[in-house]
Formats: structure tokens, sequence, C-alpha cells
């Protein structure tokens, strides 16, 4: 195969040869040439225009309307990104209404009869951009009139979750005129938005008068509270809309580092415009039985909705239900596992029992109701458990056959196995520490003589004092005076420990040091405000989990024994003061407790102490909980891609935007 340099010196030759065919061989040249220098052509510049408005039927801010068609009309083709739940429609309609785009046109079509002398809005948020490039149209709404005039306030705030601060996205907002309480249940919301993914609404469209706000979780479309279930924000604050004429800057960037322009732009100020809803779930009271289940031979449980002071009652259909149990309830009451005390109905496969329980009726009141000859089946029958302990035993059989034969100490009596203990202690202790024993089965025996907690004082070990009391099911802790930088022994005997099925503890020994002073920190927080409330403090971690809890006395929070880490702060009030947040009820008029951020970082370091002054209420709501460990992050703004930009900076030409 010829090279290029050849072909090119044999066409110039022959050339030199033949004028005649000198068009021709000018040509192949100049093609030759051209091949030798291939590239991917340039499309050229992209469109960086968002869509633009060029008309509406009816028209934008119109009055007077009578249809329930609507069309928008753009300079160009568009796309309509998830209108289902981005386009939000006002007053809410209950008959979901049609939405389209295609080509250079969004089409609306309303079901539900037009209301008189009604501003209606359509807010399509983000939800519009171009074909081709993606450009972001911006927020965009459409509004009309069904009367002589068009409504234009608006009001503006915030929804924040009540427990944490976390913003809500996607819960409906609304205005009802009407003030009552019994609004909210009865009669749906009269303006509507939506929150976006900083919690954030705009209530758009909205006439002179003074209003009631709400924010509504809908599950079933009817927009009102009408579920127990549905996530629900409420305030007697009056709203009462207002504007005044603001001026603002508005800043146009090249690219992310360049600034075009900054410009001071008119504009009408809407009022209120900081509104902050905190919002929850109520408690779930209304009680029905959910399940039964035997995970375990042993035991079984039922499963409520929601608890109850008086417990069920079990009639045994095939068995004694006169002695049978130990009952385990939970901390709610809402699950209650019964321990079967005797071994041969552990063995039975099926209990056959009529359960007698309250349940709430129709009217919300408790009453008695027996669920009959019910069957609860254990997932473990009699006859499996048999076969894995044959194949158990056959196993141990063997081994200790071979230990005989090989002349080695071997067993002739099976070991019963011994009851399993479980410790939270590590080989480091914090002082403000205790260790917990947790246990598989109930106990029938604790014998506290047989624990032993020994101290290390220079080279000898003392006796030293402890407490060994007893949790929540199956739990005991073990309190001591714990110093730092002193080596401790647990030590338990055998069968310190014995469960209603008659097994026994092993020996147990464990030992740890308590760390020193020198690897905590100290901090202590001044808080000025809310004094006359009973206060939570909490410290947090990275992932807003708590680290440690303590109630502020007289104004002050103290928090000792802190490793040396990043930590975040949340106070409650504790309006009931029973050590933990609880939620709001509508009925009762009860808000949530309140809950605050400190809105900075805390850095504890070792041997250093730290004291801080927090006023809680100094900051709004919404920007209290720091970004860090704010989980609903803000979703990503939608804006023009600066494509020429990267095309001129590849192309090593500089790029001046359209002015």
């Amino acid at each position: 195969m010829m090279n290029k340099n050849a072909i090119k010196n044999l066409l110039v030759h022959r050339m030199k040869a033949n004028s005649l065919f000198l068009p021709f061989y000018l040509l192949a040249l100049l093609l030759l040439v051209s091949c030798a220098k291939m590239g991917q052509p340039d499309g050229g510049w992209f469109d960086e225009t968002p869509p633009k408005v060029v008309g509406a039927t009816p028209g934008d801010g119109a009055t007077k309307v009578n249809q329930k068609k609507i069309n928008i009309y753009f300079d160009e083709f568009i796309k309509l990104d998830n209108p289902s739940e981005k386009v939000v429609v006002s007053p809410p309609q209950l008959e979901v209404p049609e939405i389209k785009g295609g080509g250079k046109r969004i089409s609306i079509s309303l079901v539900d009869s037009l209301k008189p002398n009604t501003t209606y809005t359509i807010d399509f948020s983000d939800a519009i951009s171009d074909n081709n490039e993606g450009n972001p149209m911006g927020n965009y709404t459409y509004s009309f009139s069904t009367g002589a005039a068009i409504d234009t306030m608006e009001v503006s705030g915030h929804v924040l979750e009540s427990e944490n601060l976390e913003p809500v996205k996607g819960i409906l907002v609304g205005l009802y005129a009407d003030h009552a309480d019994s609004a909210f249940r009865t009669k749906p919301m009269l303006r509507v938005s939506r929150t976006d993914s900083r919690g954030r609404f705009v209530i758009k469209g909205v006439a002179p008068g003074s209003y009631r706000i709400y924010a509504l979780q809908d599950q079933d479309g009817d927009y009102k509270f009408s579920q127990k279930s549905e996530k629900i924000a409420f305030s007697h604050d009056i709203i009462v809309p207002s504007c005044k004429p603001d001026v603002r800057q508005d800043t146009t960037w090249v690219d992310s580092l360049h600034i075009k322009s900054i410009d001071q732009v008119d504009y009408t100020h809407f009022f209120p415009d900081n509104i902050v809803l905190r919002a929850f779930t109520e408690p779930l009271t209304d009680r029905f039985f959910l399940k039964a289940e035997r995970q375990k031979a042993n035991s079984f449980t039922l499963f409520f909705s929601y608890g109850d002071s008086i417990l069920p009652q079990i009639k045994g259909l095939n068995f004694d239900a006169g002695n049978a149990f130990l009952v385990e309830a939970s901390e709610k009451k809402d699950t209650i596992t019964y321990w079967l005390k005797d071994t041969a109905l552990v063995n039975q496969d099926t209990l056959l029992m009529d359960i007698t329980y309250r349940m709430t009726d129709s009217t919300g009141v408790l009453v008695n109701k027996t669920d009959s000859a019910q069957e609860i089946l254990s997932k473990e029958p009699y006859a499996k458990r048999m076969k894995e302990q044959e194949k158990e035993l056959a196993a141990w059989t063997k081994k200790q056959e071979k230990k005989k034969k090989k002349g080695e100490p071997y067993d002739s009596v099976m070991e019963v196995k011994p009851l399993d203990v479980q410790l939270s202690v590590s080989s480091q202790f914090d002082p403000d520490q205790n260790v917990i024993f947790s246990f598989p089965t109930p106990l029938a025996k604790v014998d506290t003589a047989a624990i032993h907690l020994y101290a290390k004082h220079d080279t000898l070990w003392y006796r030293a004092p402890m407490e060994f009391l007893p949790l929540e099911n199956r739990k005991y802790e073990l309190r001591g005076e714990w110093r730092p930088d002193i080596e401790y022994s647990l030590e338990v005997d055998s069968a310190a420990f014995e469960d209603i099925y008659g097994l026994a503890s092993k020996p147990i020994k464990q030992g740890f040091k308590v760390n020193s002073l020198d690897t905590y920190g100290t901090l202590l927080v001044n808080i000025t405000s809310l004094h006359d409330q009973p206060l939570l403090v909490q410290l947090l971690d990275s992932q807003d989990k708590m680290v440690k809890q303590v109630k502020a006395v007289n104004g002050v929070a103290e928090f000792y024994y802190l490793k040396p880490q990043k930590y975040y702060m949340r106070l409650i009030v504790d309006r009931n003061d029973n050590g933990v947040w609880d939620t709001g009820d509508y009925d009762k008029d009860q808000q949530a407790e309140e809950v605050y951020y400190y809105p900075e970082e805390i850095e504890c370091k070792a041997k250093w102490d730290l004291t801080e002054s927090w006023d809680p209420t100094a900051r709004e709501l919404s920007r209290q909980k720091p970004g860090a460990i704010t989980k609903q992050k803000p979703d990503k703004e939608k804006k023009v891609k600066n494509q020429n930009a990267q095309r001129a900076a590849k192309l090593g030409i500089q790029y001046i935007p359209k002015m």
C-alpha cells in the first residue's frame, strides 16, 4: 500500500505529464490534503434561552372567564415535568384536572364546576423547560378570574417537622376564610399550595380578608383533615394578607464565577412571608387487634394497634390457661408476650384459645370483643425440634467416641446448654455508663450474692459497691461508683441466674477500665429563654441521632464525659415533663411539643470545658437546623447548562453571552 506522500508525488508527476487532466488532479490533491486532517464537525452554539409564554386562552390575568379549557402557548417546543406532583390548581379541585404538555402548548381541562367571583391560579413551579436543551422557564403561575376582578395577594412561609425541624416536602398548605376549628375537618381548603424541597410554600391569588392556615398530607384527596393518619399542621394566628412596594437586588451570572450584572428591581412585597407551620401526625389511638405470632415454641405474642391498661384475657380451649403464662407487656402495652411456663405446653404445636380484649368501636369508645377459637401455631414444630436435637446428639456422640478411641478424656453425658447472658460492657468504660444484663427468657431466680464487683487500687483488688436492678423486660442494670483510671473486674458465679425452664448461667468474668478524665470534655449550656418550662437538651451526632440527654436545671444544661468530636444540639420543651418528645392532637387543640436546634456545630475537645449561651427563640425556626444534619436536602435548582461557555473553552475561544 502506498503512503500519502507517495500518492502526492505521483499525482504531481502525472500533472506535469498530461496537462489535459489538470483539473482532475487538482481535485484529487485537495481531497487528499483535506483527508489528512479530519475532525468532528462543530454543531455551533447551543440555545440557552428559556421558553417564553406568547399567549393563552383565556388570557393570563383574564376576568369574567366561564370556560374550563385553558391553553397556554410558548415560543418553542416545551416539555412538562411530572405535572401530577408539581402543578397545583387553586381553589383545590376535587376532580383531578387533565394537564398535558405537547409541542408549543400546555392544555388544562378543569373538571369541577367553576365558582363565581373566584380567582383561579395554576402554579407550574419549575415543571416547564424547553424540549431541546432543557432550559428551565423558572417558576410560572397562570391565573384568571370568574368575576370582574382578579385577586393578587400572596402568603408564604415554611412547613417543618415538629420533632426535628426537617423541611416537609410536598405537603398541601391551605387557607380557610372560616375561622372555626371545625372547618378543617368539614370543608375543603379555600386556596392551596404545595411545599417544595425546602419546605417552602407560596399561596397565590388570595383575596383581601382574614384567614386561618393549615398544612395537610392529604391521603384521600378531599382537601380536609379526615383521617388521623394524615400529617397536619395548624395555627391559631389570623392571616391578613397585605403588600407594599419594595426593591431587591437581582444578580445575573455569566457562569458560576462571573457576574454579568447586579440590578435594582422594583417589586411588590407580599405579607406575611415568614409563616412557620410545625407538622405532626397524631397518635393513632384507635385500638384493634393486628395479629398473633408464635416464632418460638415457648412463647406467643399478640400485637395491637394501640396499648391498653387492661391486658387481654386468654381462655384455653385445648389447654388450661389458669396458670400457664408469664405475661410480658411492652412499654406502650400494644405488644403482649405470653411465656409458656409448662414444658408440655411448649411441646404442643397448636394452641386453641378465645382472646378477649378491648377495641375501639365506631363511636371511638373502647368495648370488649372476643375472637373465638383462635389457632396459634408454632413456627418451630415439636417434630422438627426433636429431629434437630437428635442430629445434635448424634454429632456430639460421634465426637466423644473419637476421643475415646484416641485415649483422650471424653464425656459420657451431654452437657445441658447454659442460659445465655449478654453483657453491654467493653474493655474501655465511660464513668457515666452502667452494665446492662440481657436474657433471652424470663428469669425465675436472681442470686445477687453471686455477683461480685472488684476494683483495683495499686496492685490489690478490693470489693467495690454496686446495685443490681431490674429494668424493662428481661433486662437488668448493674450500677457502680465508677472511678476514672480504675480497673474493675466483674465476676458472676455459676447458676447466679436461672430461667423459668430451669436453664442456669455459666460463670462470667469480665474486666474493664474506666477511662481517664483527660479523655473527655465538658459542655455547659446557658439557656437564656423558656425558663418557666421543663426543658430537655440533647446532644446529637452527625446523623441527627441523640448521644446524650439532660434536663436543664435553672436554665443550665450540663454535659459531662463528652468524647472529643463534633456535636449538634436540640432542645425539647417537655410540657408534660415525661422525658420524651410528644406529638400533638388537633381535637384537643394541642400542638406537638416545641423543638429548637442550636444553629451551629459544637466541637468538643479533650480536657476542655466549654460554655455556650443559647436563646432558642432568637432565630426563626426555618433557619435553625444546621444543613449538615438536615436530611431533606433542597432539590438541585434547574439552571441553564452554560453549554456555550464549555464549548468556547474546548475551542479555545472567548465566549461572549448575549446581553
